[in-house]
């Protein structure tokens, strides 16, 4: 046939039931999982544990493609620009959709460039402090840096981080300074801890666990709104006083922004189905992450309000990091 007559006949071979129904099956071919971060580490695990399973709800094979550079942007970058046909998704979480965007500018929209898939779940931060320090709780521990005021520092896992950020928030609730001092990585940050050249920190919980439960870090409160299972005897931070004190490192599944509702749907349905299997829910408890089933719209919300949480932060605090 010529290419004109192709062409014009087009129309009618879509119209051909058989052909539609191929075109319209999803998925017909690997999907691209982009993971923000380098091999190796708990999201990264949490990423390959969701594909694994995701794959076989949907009947397709999910190919893991991590790209770490520039805390996450080349990756951000490189889902907002896919084609917004299902077969690109990434693994969004605070940092790429939250804390980065409320302390630098960068050139992609954490909202309106995505499509909100679903969520995956959450870990809190904890407070914890060098376990020579004597305060046993956070009330005892307010007092002491307000007594000594300049002398208590922090650590973080770097400028801008969750560890950073809820530091902040902790310092603007209670009014008490404390000297920050960025680390690269949050494992240097640990070992300084212990040896006492810095005070406190809010790292996650899964990083912190392990010196918790060695007697290496004491433990004062985790955030979030409820205790968490592996800390039980661990006050949150709202029932140590501080309303509202919220600080989550959440993890979710994004694709490109005009994703079809259908696939979107499709999507958000198969991760249902994961996040309700047990081995899955034991899986990611290694990170101490509790799973969060959500809809693409309560998704978007958590999102929207979290990225407001850390600008607003950012601008009170004058933390810039374009400056």
């Amino acid at each position: 046939m010529k290419r004109r007559t192709l062409i014009q006949a087009a129309p009618l071979l879509m119209g051909l039931p058989g052909l539609a129904n191929a075109q319209a099956a999803y998925p017909n071919r690997p999907i691209k999982y982009i993971v923000p971060v380098a091999p190796g580490g708990g999201s990264d695990m949490i990423g390959r544990q969701l594909c694994d399973r995701l794959g076989k709800v949907l009947g397709q094979t999910m190919v893991v493609e991590n790209h770490g550079g520039g805390g996450g942007v080349i990756a951000s970058q490189m889902a907002a620009k896919a084609a917004p046909d299902g077969y690109t998704l990434m693994q969004g979480y605070v940092a790429t959709h939250g804390t980065a965007p409320a302390t630098r500018k960068l050139n992609y929209d954490p909202i309106n460039d995505y499509t909100p898939i679903g969520m995956i779940g959450s870990t809190p931060n904890v407070l914890v402090v060098n376990a020579n320090l004597s305060v046993k709780d956070v009330k005892e521990f307010i007092q002491y840096v307000k007594k000594n005021p300049g002398q208590i520092s922090y650590g973080s896992a770097g400028a801008g981080s969750l560890t950073h950020l809820t530091a902040e928030l902790f310092k603007a609730q209670t009014g008490a300074f404390m000297v920050h001092i960025p680390y690269r990585g949050i494992a240097p940050a640990t070992t300084d801890l212990i040896a006492g050249q810095t005070q406190a920190m809010f790292p996650g919980l899964a990083a912190a666990l392990p010196h918790i439960r060695s007697g290496r870090v004491r433990a004062l409160a985790v955030t979030g709104m409820q205790r968490h299972p592996a800390l039980k005897d661990v006050p949150t931070m709202e029932e140590a006083g501080l309303k509202g004190f919220d600080a989550q490192q959440w993890y979710g599944v994004v694709g490109p922004a005009g994703m079809p509702a259908t696939i979107v749907k499709q999507l958000n349905d198969a991760m249902a189905q994961v996040l309700a299997q047990p081995d899955f829910r034991e899986k990611l408890s290694a990170e101490a992450v509790e799973l969060t089933p959500m809809t693409p719209a309560q998704f978007l919300d958590y999102m929207k309000k979290d990225l407001a949480r850390w600008t607003n932060l950012a601008r009170e605090r004058k933390i810039n990091l374009d400056a």
